[in-house]
């Protein structure tokens, strides 16, 4: 079974309180881009079958409001520590050992790794994700480990770019 992987950016964070980076919280317009974002694309998001977030309270807020929006099981969702990271050849490690019996995953987290995992994982050479965006890539590969050169589309709907 071919692969496809979608990477959901965080949405906009604060920097207003004097936390650890990996406890900032969403900026209110940040929960709502994250809605409409989730509003708009409910259709391709329901299509993947598993969740992963990184631990940080920006992304797994992000991975929360998208799963209450589009109404799919919590249980689905699963924080993993090695997707707190920016460094692309980290995430693309978690991607490459990704379990085969997922053939449709979805990555909440962070850049630059998510903008650089794009290039390097598909035809795309993309500049920049924006806050509470997305990249699906479909591989032609059926195994993890082997995926390469997919087919890079971005979720940036008009609704949430305002």
């Amino acid at each position: 079974m071919m692969k496809e992987l979608l990477l959901l950016r965080h949405a906009k964070s604060s920097w207003e309180f004097l936390v650890e980076d990996r406890n900032r919280t969403l900026t209110e317009g940040g929960i709502q881009r994250a809605i409409a974002m989730a509003t708009a694309s409910k259709d391709v998001l329901n299509e993947f079958e598993i969740v992963y977030s990184s631990p940080a309270n920006r992304a797994l807020h992000t991975a929360c409001i998208m799963m209450h929006e589009i109404q799919k099981p919590f249980e689905q969702l699963n924080v993993r520590e090695p997707l707190y990271t920016f460094e692309t050849s980290q995430l693309i490690q978690f991607i490459k050992s990704l379990p085969d019996q997922y053939a449709k995953v979805i990555c909440v987290g962070h850049n630059p790794a998510f903008t650089q995992a794009v290039t390097v994982l598909s035809t795309t050479d993309l500049d920049h994700l924006p806050t509470a965006a997305w990249a699906r890539i479909q591989f032609e590969q059926e195994e993890w480990k082997n995926v390469q050169n997919g087919k890079a589309s971005l979720g940036l709907p008009k609704e949430i770019l305002k």
